[in-house]
């Protein structure tokens, strides 16, 4: 019988000489562990002087943007199509759709009365996970109307590739719980570092006014820091939170998710609002963290970073203090409030005296053969939950601009109120508008939505 290798190292401490070549022997016999991907680890040595690199990515910025603006023209309409009859909250028109390309001369209906089977089969799926810009490189890149503000986020390697009207309004208005009345408190402008204390002293406590300078107070980042493997020209302080959520919104900057190897099975992130994140339990689009204390605090020690400890040593983690500046960021930004939603009642449902006749019919969908409500019901539009909508069921797993698409896993249940401001939509923004969204849900879920009723679905979701 074959004896285990405790057992062989036990009798090697009598018979020493003897079982050197039983030990040896033990481990020839064991399968080789080879690694299946490329290491967790970012490489931290850097081996060419940092002009070098950053001349070699300006060369090759043309062509990259080239591949991810061929495949998004490829995929969508990206022509400005606008809303004559509704805004977002600050007045910017809504991008309307569907923007999608449909393949080989299908319709929506037609599509929809396929198979997810036969969807795959045919290779005719219209809402393909969205890569990266660069997907092989990732980090942060902000829209051009952000850069316009702040050149000290423009990277050098790439730039951001969906255009600005399917994005949200910048700045948008800023909403609090406790200043109702007040309506937007950010009197129109985008709050920082140079204007925070003037516009909300008097308005917050001390603790929540803290809270609110530590947001906007850059701290150093994957790509803009100070050390030779950035990505901003000159050295840099880094970002801060109110870079990606402006005003505590969003500005629809994008990532690569911080908790998937290799790098090519990393999703694409669409920054989400932080709009009524007091009445949200998970936060982040598919980690499921429980509090947003934990958010705050995971954001700046991993997310910046890719997640990857070391690279945040070597560029300057900057550790928040749990007892005191975690909760006081997380004390302002439970205070974070919805936009107002006139027609709404104090259950979040319609009111009958100011809605019209297509917005009650799209509640109507809602909570019936749509079956939207099982996942947000009111009044917030969100269960708190987390669901695997297993999307892989209406295409092949393969390579797209250097992202594997395959199965995705489950993702957090966003709250609806308010979802008019927030283009565009799922948790990597391959969905460019609302039209977008019911074509989605309508293939995935096989509603056999109408056209009318998805018409009212949509004028029922600007309400929210």
């Amino acid at each position: 019988m074959k004896r285990s290798a405790p057992v062989l190292i036990a009798l090697c401490l009598v018979f020493a000489p003897a079982c050197a070549g039983l030990l040896a022997a033990e481990e020839a016999s064991r399968p080789r562990i080879e690694p299946a991907w490329e290491s967790s680890y970012s490489p931290v040595v850097v081996t060419e002087p940092f002009e070098e690199t950053m001349h070699k990515d300006i060369a090759a910025k043309p062509a990259r943007m080239k591949r991810q603006m061929d495949l998004l023209n490829e995929r969508y309409d990206l022509s400005k199509n606008i809303a004559d009859d509704a805004t977002m909250s600050g007045g910017k028109p809504l991008p309307v759709g569907p923007t999608a390309r449909l393949k080989n001369g299908l319709t929506w209906d037609t599509l929809a009365a396929m198979s997810p089977e036969e969807i795959k089969e045919k290779g005719v799926f219209p809402y393909l996970p969205l890569p990266h810009p660069v997907h092989e490189v990732g980090g942060m890149v902000f829209p051009e109307m952000v850069l316009k503000e702040f050149d000290r986020l423009k990277r050098f390697d790439m730039d951001f590739d969906l255009p600005e009207h399917f994005l949200p309004e910048f700045p948008a208005p800023m909403y609090l719980t406790t200043h109702k009345g007040m309506g937007d408190v950010s009197q129109g402008r985008n709050v920082t570092i140079d204007n925070y204390h003037i516009l909300f002293n008097g308005l917050l406590n001390p603790k929540q006014l803290e809270g609110l300078r530590l947001l906007v107070t850059q701290f150093p980042q994957q790509q803009f820091n100070a050390t030779e493997d950035r990505k901003s020209e000159k050295p840099s302080l880094g970002v801060t939170c109110f870079d990606c959520h402006a005003n505590g919104h969003t500005v629809a900057a994008t990532h690569l998710v911080g908790d998937i190897r290799p790098q090519s099975h990393r999703s694409r992130l669409d920054v989400p609002s932080l709009r009524g994140v007091n009445i949200q339990r998970l936060f982040g689009s598919q980690r499921g963290l429980k509090s947003v204390e934990d958010f705050t605090e995971f954001e700046q020690r991993a997310a910046y970073f890719d997640g990857d400890p070391v690279m945040a040593t070597k560029k300057g983690a900057n550790i928040l203090e749990r007892g005191s500046q975690v909760h006081f960021m997380a004390e302002f930004q439970a205070l974070l409030d919805f936009p107002p939603a006139p027609k709404l009642d104090v259950f979040g449902r319609l009111r009958k005296d100011a809605a019209t006749e297509s917005e009650l019919r799209g509640e109507a969908v809602f909570f019936s053969k749509g079956r939207c409500a099982e996942c947000h019901p009111a009044p917030y539009y969100t269960d708190n939950g987390m669901y695997d909508l297993q999307v892989e069921r209406f295409y092949a797993p393969r390579m797209i601009n250097g992202q594997y698409i395959r199965a995705e896993g489950p993702i957090k249940t966003f709250p609806l109120r308010g979802i008019k401001d927030s283009p565009p939509y799922l948790h990597d923004g391959r969905l460019l508008t609302l039209e977008d969204t019911v074509e989605f849900f309508n293939l995935i879920q096989q509603l056999n939505l109408t056209d009318q009723e998805k018409q009212a679905l949509v004028a029922f979701m600007r309400t929210l």
